[in-house]
C-alpha cells in the first residue's frame, strides 16, 4: 500500500523529466508490490496465519482514531490478494502500454498521477479492513474515474458527468450501509463485521444491507439498471478503458459482492437480485455488442455482459459458483485488458475504429492480429485458453445451482444464450479489425503496417497468459482455492484441468461453440435482422432526465429557501421540531416524575428577564429597539449559564452577543428604520409556530431532564480526561483532543463561510444607504468630534483586549478559555479599534484576513499529522519543552484562534467597506453641499478638512458613518480595490 502511494506523489517529478515515458518507471514498482504482496501472503501461509475459513491473512492495523476504534486496517486475505494481483500487475502493463499510446512531447502528468492515484485507491478497496477505509477508498475510485474521463477531450463532459451521477448514487447506497452496519454491530473492523451473529438475529437488518450493498455493486460494475454509464465511458483514452472500465473499477463492484458472500450467499433477496440484473445484464450487452461498429464500443458492451455472468455467479452463492466467479474475474480482466490495448493499437496505426471503415483496410498487423485472436477467444470459451476452463466452471456451477428444479435450467440456458452471443461478437470483433482488403494492392495508404513492440508487448502479455493458464489451469489452483476461501467463508479445493470427461457442462459448451459458429458464417444476415430493432428506453436519456429533475426541483426548493424573510427560513426547523414532541407524546406512555435539584430563585428571575426580553422584541417598532431588547435576551442568557456553571459557554454567548451588535453598527444605514407594518392576521401564523416550538423545547426538556445516570461517555471524560490529556478544562480537551476530528470539520466549514462572506461581499453591491436626517449643526455629523471618548477608551482597551485573549488561548486546556473564546476576544478588541476609527481607511485593520482563515485550517490539518508519531491522527502529543509539560493541541487551538480572527477580521472590513467608485450611488448620504461627480470631488474640500486643516484623520466617518465619509472622499474606494 506505501508503495502504491509513493508512486502517486513521485508521478508528477517522473513525468517532469521523462515525459510520456514514465510509465515505464512507474511499472516498477506496481511489479514490485505484487512480489511483496505474494511473499507477504507466503509467509503467513507458512506461519499458519489463517482467518476463520482457513484462508491465510496479512494483517496491519494503524490506529487514525482509536477513542471510536477507526484506523487504517489492511488485511490480505486469499480473496484480496487475487484483486491486488489484478490491480497491480495489469496496471503495470497498462503503464507500459501508455508509453507509447500518448503522443510525444505532450503534458501527462495529471494522467499518470490520475493512474497511478487510482491504483493506489483500488489497493486500498481491496485491503481495507475497515469499513471508513473501504469506503473512502470506493469513492476515490470514482473521483479518479470522472477525472480521467473528464480530461480526455471536449466531448468527455457529459459522459464524466453522467459516470459520476450513477457512480456516486452507489457510493451514497454503501455510506447507507456501512452506517448500518457500524451502528448494528458496533464496530467498524471488516473482519469482525462478517463474522458478527446479528446477521443471523436480525433478518430484517440483513435483509436491507444485503439490497444496499447489491446496488452499490451494481452502479460500480454496470449491472441493471444502471448499466448505461459503461458505453458512455468509453470516450475516454485506451488505456483509461483498459484499466478502470475492464479490469480494475468495474471490478470493484464483484470485489464487494464476494467480499460480503459469506453474510447474504443464503438471504434470498441477495440471490434473487443478483442472478435476475445479472442474467439481464449478460443478455443486454451481448446483444447490444453485435449492433456495434465501434471496436471500443462493442467491448463496452461486452464487458457488460461478462459482468453480468459474474454476478449471476456471486448470486448462485455455492462455493463452487463463487469458484467459477473467482477464476473468471482473472480470466476476464487478462482477455478483456488485452482486448483494449490491442483496439487502442489499430486506433492509433489505422486512425480509426470503426469496422466499416477498416473494412476498406489492410492491416498488415500479424502480431497484433495473432494477440487479439487469442484474446477473443479466450473471451469466446474457446478450448486451450483460460475463457474456456472459466466457462465451463461457470456452466458447472449453473447446472448444480440451488432451489426449485427448473432454476439450473432457466440460468444455464439464458447463460448458454448470452455465451452464444459471446462467441458471435468475439469473432465479430477481430474480423471488424482484420478482415478487411485495401480497395488497390498498390495503395499503400489502405495498408497499415504492425506497430512497434513497446506497443503491442503489453497485450500480447495478457493475451498469452490466457492461453498459458488455459494450457495449464492448474497454475491458478493455490491462487483460486485461497481466493474461494475467502469469499465463501469456508475451505473451498480447486482444481482445474482441461478435460473432466463427457460431462454436461461439456455439451453445453459444445452447443454454445456451434450454434456461435453458425452465428458467425452468416453474420451478414445476423446483423440485418437486429438491426431494425432499437430499445425503446435510452439509460444515457434516463441518467439526463433524473439530472434535469433533480436540477429544477433543486431550483423549486431553492425558490422556497430564497427569500429574505426569516419566518421562511425558521418555520421549517420549527414545524419539524414541533411534529418529533407530537411523536413523542403520542408514542411515550408514562413520564416519571422529574428528578433533580430544586430550582434557584435566580432562576425565575432570569426567566422573567428573557420572557420581558422577548415581549419587548415582539412590540418594538424600530430595528435599534429590536436589536437593543435582543441583546437583553442574550445576556440574560449568558448570566443564566454562568449561574448554571458553564463558564465557557457563557463567555462564548456573551462575545457572540457583543460582535452581533458590531455588525449590526455596520448595518444599520442599510437597513430600514422601522419594521414593515403587517395586518395584525398575519401574526396569527408565526405566533403558533413559535409557541409550539417553545412548548416542544420546554417538554424536550421536562421529559430528558434527570431520567438517566451519567452516561459512560460522561464518566469517562470526568475520570480519564486529565490522565489521558494532563487537562483540567474538560471542554476543551473534549474538543482539540477526544473529538478533535469534529472541531476539525467544524474549523474547515468556519472557513469556508469566511471565504463565502468574502466572496459575496466583494462580488455583491450593497444596497443603498438610508439618509442620515442630521442637521449640519449637530455634533453627531462630525465623525472625529463624535469618537472622542471611544478612541481614547480604544488606544488603552483594544491592545490590552487582544493581550487578554492571548492568555484565554494559552490557558485554555486547564482554564475556562480556548481557541475559540480566545479568538472571540481578540476579535472583539479588533471590532473596538475598529468602530472607534473616524474613518474607513483608519479603521481598517491591517491584516490579511483570507491568510489567516487559511492558515488557521492548514495547522489544524498539520497538527492531525503529528499525531501519527503517536500512531494516530490528530492524536495530542505531550513533549516537555525547557521542563515544561506541553500538548500539540495547544497548536490545534492556535488553528482554531487564526481562523476565527479571520473570519471576524473579513466581516468587519468587507462590511465596513465603502461602495466602490462606479457602483450604486448613495441615497441621502452625503452632505447637501457636497459634489456627486467624480470630477468634482477630487478637489472639493470637506466638512472636516474645513475644521481640521492638515489632519488626515478628520476627513472621515464613524463606522456608521463610513459611506458618508466616503462620499466626500472617493480616493478610499481605490485603497479598496487596490487590496
Amino acid at each position: 500500500m506505501v508503495i502504491a502511494l509513493l508512486t502517486c506523489f513521485v508521478s508528477p517529478l517522473v513525468t517532469k523529466f521523462l515525459g510520456r515515458n514514465a510509465g515505464w518507471v512507474l511499472a516498477l514498482p506496481l511489479l514490485g508490490a505484487a512480489a511483496l504482496a505474494v511473499s507477504s501472503f507466503a509467509d503467513a501461509a507458512r506461519s499458519g496465519s489463517t482467518d476463520t475459513s482457513g484462508s491465510p491473512v496479512v494483517e496491519q492495523w494503524v490506529p487514525w482514531m482509536p477513542t471510536v476504534d477507526v484506523g487504517l486496517g489492511l488485511r490480505m486475505d486469499g480473496l484480496a490478494l487475487v484483486f491486488t494481483l489484478l490491480v497491480l500487475v495489469i496496471g503495470a502493463m497498462i503503464m507500459v502500454y501508455s508509453t507509447r499510446y500518448l503522443e510525444p512531447g505532450g503534458k501527462h502528468g495529471t494522467f499518470y498521477l490520475l493512474m497511478t492515484g487510482f491504483a493506489a485507491a483500488m489497493l486500498a478497496l481491496v485491503l481495507a479492513d475497515d469499513l471508513i477505509v473501504l469506503y473512502v477508498a470506493w469513492e476515490a475510485t470514482t473521483l479518479c474515474s470522472f477525472f480521467l474521463i473528464a480530461r480526455s477531450g471536449a466531448g468527455a463532459r457529459e459522459p464524466a458527468i453522467r459516470t459520476l451521477l450513477v457512480t456516486v448514487a452507489g457510493g451514497l447506497l454503501l455510506l447507507a450501509a456501512v452506517t448500518v452496519m457500524i451502528i448494528a454491530t458496533g464496530t467498524t473492523r471488516l473482519s469482525e463485521i462478517l463474522v458478527n451473529p446479528v446477521w443471523s438475529s436480525n433478518g430484517a437488518l440483513t435483509t436491507t444491507v444485503a439490497v444496499l450493498i447489491a446496488l452499490a455493486a451494481f452502479t460500480k460494475s454496470a449491472q441493471f439498471p444502471f448499466q448505461a454509464w459503461l458505453p458512455d465511458s468509453m470516450v475516454a483514452i485506451t488505456p483509461v478503458s483498459a484499466y478502470l472500465h475492464a479490469a480494475a473499477m468495474v471490478k470493484a463492484g464483484i470485489y464487494l459482492l464476494l467480499r460480503f458472500s459469506p453474510v447474504f450467499a443464503d438471504v434470498s433477496v441477495w440471490n434473487v437480485m443478483l442472478v435476475t440484473a445479472g442474467l439481464i445484464t449478460a443478455l443486454f450487452g451481448a446483444i447490444a455488442a453485435l449492433r456495434r461498429y465501434d471496436l471500443k464500443e462493442l467491448l463496452a458492451y461486452s464487458t457488460m455482459s461478462q459482468l453480468g455472468l459474474l454476478v449471476t455467479m456471486i448470486g448462485i452463492g455455492t462455493p463452487e459458483a463463487l469458484k467459477a466467479a473467482v477464476i473468471h474475474t482473472i480470466a476476464h480482466a487478462l482477455f478483456k485488458s488485452a482486448l483494449f490495448m490491442f483496439v487502442g493499437v489499430i486506433d492509433h496505426s489505422a486512425h480509426t475504429r470503426d469496422m466499416r471503415e477498416l473494412a476498406d483496410m489492410k492491416l498488415r498487423m500479424p502480431i497484433a492480429a495473432t494477440g487479439m485472436g487469442l484474446a477473443a477467444a479466450s473471451m469466446a470459451g474457446v478450448p486451450l485458453l483460460l475463457g474456456f476452463v472459466s466457462k465451463e466452471t461457470m456452466l458447472k456451477a449453473f447446472l448444480d445451482a440451488p432451489g426449485p428444479a427448473w432454476a439450473p435450467w432457466v440460468v444455464t440456458a439464458a447463460a448458454a444464450v448470452a455465451s452464444i452471443f459471446t462467441f458471435a461478437y468475439s469473432a465479430r470483433l477481430v474480423l471488424g479489425a482484420f478482415g478487411g482488403r485495401a480497395k488497390k494492392a498498390q495503395d499503400s495508404d489502405n495498408v497499415v503496417p504492425e506497430a512497434s513492440p513497446a506497443f503491442w508487448g503489453a497485450p500480447v502479455l495478457g493475451a498469452s497468459a490466457g492461453l498459458v493458464l488455459g494450457v495449464a489451469p492448474f497454475l491458478l489452483d493455490k491462487l483460486v482455492t485461497v481466493g474461494t476461501t475467502a469469499s465463501a467463508g469456508e475451505e473451498v479445493e480447486a482444481h482445474f484441468a482441461l478435460w473432466h470427461g463427457l460431462v454436461p457442462e461439456l455439451f453445453v459448451s459444445l452447443t454454445v461453440i456451434a450454434i456461435g459458429t453458425m452465428m458467425v458464417l452468416a453474420r451478414r444476415r445476423v446483423h440485418r435482422a437486429m438491426e431494425p430493432y432499437d430499445f425503446p428506453i435510452s439509460g444515457l436519456n434516463v441518467v439526463d432526465t433524473a439530472r434535469e429533475q433533480t436540477i429544477r426541483f433543486g431550483g423549486v426548493v431553492g425558490g422556497w429557501t430564497g427569500s429574505i424573510a426569516p419566518r421562511r427560513h425558521l418555520s421549517i426547523p420549527a414545524v419539524a421540531l414541533i411534529a418529533i414532541a407530537a411523536v413523542a407524546v403520542v408514542t411515550i406512555d408514562d413520564l416519571p416524575a422529574v428528578v433533580g435539584e430544586p430550582s434557584d430563585p435566580l432562576d425565575w428571575v432570569l426567566v422573567v428577564l428573557i420572557a420581558c426580553g422577548v415581549v419587548a422584541m415582539m412590540q418594538a417598532k424600530t430595528l435599534i429597539a429590536a436589536i437593543v431588547v435582543t441583546g437583553v435576551v442574550g445576556f440574560g442568557m449568558t448570566v443564566w449559564f454562568l449561574q448554571l456553571g458553564a463558564t465557557d459557554v457563557a463567555i462564548t454567548q456573551l462575545l457572540v452577543e457583543i460582535l452581533t451588535v458590531c455588525v449590526m453598527v455596520l448595518l444599520l444605514r442599510r437597513l430600514p428604520t422601522t419594521f414593515e407594518k403587517t395586518p395584525p392576521r398575519k401574526h396569527v401564523i408565526p405566533l403558533l409556530v413559535a409557541g409550539g416550538a417553545g412548548l416542544a423545547t420546554t417538554l424536550g426538556v421536562w421529559a430528558l431532564t434527570g431520567r438517566r445516570e451519567m452516561s459512560p461517555a460522561s464518566e469517562y471524560f470526568l475520570t480519564e480526561g486529565y490522565n489521558e490529556t494532563g487537562g483540567t478544562n474538560l471542554v476543551n480537551t473534549i474538543l482539540v483532543d477526544f473529538r478533535a476530528l469534529d472541531t476539525l470539520g467544524e474549523l474547515t466549514v468556519l472557513g469556508v463561510a469566511g471565504l463565502t462572506i468574502a466572496a459575496l461581499l466583494r462580488a455583491r453591491k450593497p444596497s443603498p444607504e438610508r439618509s442620515a436626517d442630521i442637521q449640519d449643526h449637530s455634533p453627531l455629523i462630525d465623525a472625529r468630534d463624535n469618537t472622542v471618548f471611544v478612541r481614547v477608551a480604544a488606544k488603552l482597551l483594544a491592545p490590552i483586549i487582544v493581550a487578554g485573549s492571548l492568555i484565554l488561548l494559552l490557558r485554555g486546556h486547564y482554564e475556562p478559555g480556548g481557541g475559540f473564546i480566545a479568538a472571540l476576544v481578540g476579535g472583539s478588541g479588533f471590532a473596538l479599534a475598529y468602530l472607534a476609527a473616524p474613518t474607513d481607511r483608519s479603521a481598517r485593520v491591517q491584516m490579511p484576513y483570507l491568510l489567516l482563515i487559511g492558515l488557521g485550517v492548514a495547522v489544524g490539518v498539520g497538527t492531525g499529522f503529528l499525531g501519527y508519531l503517536d500512531g494516530s491522527f490528530l492524536r495530542p502529543l505531550h513533549p516537555e519543552i525547557f521542563g515544561y509539560q506541553t500538548t500539540t493541541a495547544l497548536v490545534f487551538d492556535v488553528g482554531v484562534y487564526l481562523a476565527v480572527i479571520g473570519v471576524i477580521l473579513a466581516s468587519f472590513n468587507l462590511l465596513g467597506r465603502p461602495p466602490k467608485r462606479g457602483g450604486q450611488p448613495l441615497v441621502g448620504g452625503s452632505d447637501p453641499g457636497a459634489p456627486t461627480h467624480e470630477s468634482d470631488v477630487s478637489d472639493a474640500p470637506t466638512t472636516d478638512e474645513k475644521r481640521t486643516k492638515g489632519d488626515p484623520a478628520a476627513s472621515g466617518s464613524s463606522a456608521s458613518e463610513h459611506s458618508h465619509d466616503h462620499a466626500n472622499h472617493p480616493d478610499e474606494s481605490d485603497e479598496v480595490n487596490a487590496r
